[in-house]
């Protein structure tokens, strides 16, 4: 009897199994349309507006944060001050609140910038104020005797910082920039709160009007997995090859 028990209860187990299985596959089958001419057609129209902004913000946005930097190093006074008031500024402001300030604050005051150029000025602004603080450290620990050198073969301070000072910097604070540079692609995904359809706000849009939000979410949380690591072996590759010698940095593990 209790062989025969135990017989009956696999057998419906196994039946539960299979039927759940069934079920699965002919729910994957049926939303093959959905994602193949809806979904995925959406978010690829999305991804394209997440790499714009990401291509646009992120040389900007470095280059920027450069000129904070070597402002906050090299600067006379005043001009110290006023980058050091730009970095506390866009450090301590949340992204989301200037993007609400960009796009729905200014027109009040006659400026009317659009969602695109509004989502790029602030991730600009905000990406530039955190690269100066990897800059700022990698400038300041170029030994100073390098800079007297220069000055003595005869380049001027501007020089010297230029062709001495920035490119030894820049090697040094590029494991912080590029993890910045991650950031970006991540928080890229905030655009969608002033209307800029891109990743996120595509999927928004889908889920909402199909009521798909696990499939939706689920699909650009693979997207953005997939640039993430795309990016960070290329710049993983990157570190490798400009790692200063001798310091240990770029080296696989």
């Amino acid at each position: 009897m209790d062989a025969a028990t135990n017989l009956t209860t696999n057998a419906t187990a196994l039946s539960g199994i299979t039927d759940f299985l069934s079920e699965t596959w002919a729910h994957i089958l049926a939303e093959i349309p959905f994602w193949q001419d809806i979904l995925l057609p959406a978010l690829w129209d999305g991804l394209i507006v997440t790499l714009q902004l990401v291509a646009l913000t992120a040389p900007f946005g470095f280059l920027l944060g450069l000129l904070v930097a070597v402002a906050r190093v090299y600067g006379v006074r005043p001009v110290r001050w006023a980058a050091q008031l730009y970095v506390i500024f866009f450090r301590g402001c949340p992204l989301l609140l200037l993007l609400f300030i960009l796009y729905f604050g200014l027109p009040s005051v006659g400026i009317v910038l659009g969602s695109f150029l509004s989502a790029l000025i602030g991730f600009i602004l905000c990406n530039s104020a955190y690269n100066s603080e990897y800059l700022r450290g990698a400038l300041q620990s170029v030994k100073g005797g390098q800079m007297t050198a220069a000055q003595a073969l005869g380049m001027t301070k501007l020089q010297a910082v230029r062709y001495i000072v920035i490119p030894q910097a820049l090697r040094k604070a590029l494991p912080g920039v590029s993890n910045e540079f991650i950031y970006l692609i991540k928080y890229s995904s905030l655009a969608y709160v002033v209307t800029v359809i891109e990743l996120t706000g595509a999927a928004k849009i889908i889920a909402s009007k199909y009521f798909a939000y696990f499939e939706a979410f689920a699909a650009v949380g693979v997207f953005y997995l997939v640039i993430v690591t795309i990016a960070t072996l290329s710049i993983n590759r990157l570190e490798k090859k400009y790692a200063i010698p001798g310091t240990g940095a770029g080296k696989g593990t």
